[in-house]
């Protein structure tokens, strides 16, 4: 499968490291998911990610980044079985809901999704996770 964009090694441990931050809780599916919405950032040209080029600047975006990185689970480095993920999610490989999403939370507890997230329409819930994703076309290349 062809690379969706440019990546040193070093970037794909911090792929690597943020899906787990994010979402070990959640299995290989939901750090899949994770690893959509951080490649989908850097795909995207559009919101506050127009000057995101870079699996770096998308895992360090500030303000507009993820929590995980301040998570102890984002400070040690990957394993061989995490790389090998964030290498499917680099390569191409995308889950539904995160398809096209760009924005995930998770509510408190049981609490249900919220219709909206950052003005974006839920595009789905997987396990604890809402992702929301913006209108088709406001966002190429997504949809």
């Amino acid at each position: 499968m062809t690379n969706l964009l440019s990546y040193t090694s070093k970037e794909l441990d911090l792929l690597a490291r943020l899906m787990r931050a994010e979402a070990v809780g959640e299995g290989e599916y939901g750090m899949l998911m994770v690893g959509n919405v951080g490649v989908n950032r850097v795909l995207t040209n559009c919101y506050t990610f127009r000057n995101i080029k870079t699996i770096t600047q998308m895992v360090y975006q500030n303000p507009g980044g993820f929590a995980g990185i301040n998570s102890s689970l984002f400070a040690s480095g990957s394993t061989i079985k995490e790389r090998e993920l964030a290498q499917r999610v680099l390569s191409g490989e995308y889950y539904y809901p995160a398809t096209n999403a760009l924005w995930f939370y998770a509510p408190s507890g049981s609490a249900s999704c919220i219709a909206t997230w950052y003005d974006q329409a839920l595009a789905g819930r997987f396990k604890n996770h809402c992702f929301y994703e913006p209108d088709p076309g406001i966002c190429p290349p997504l949809h």
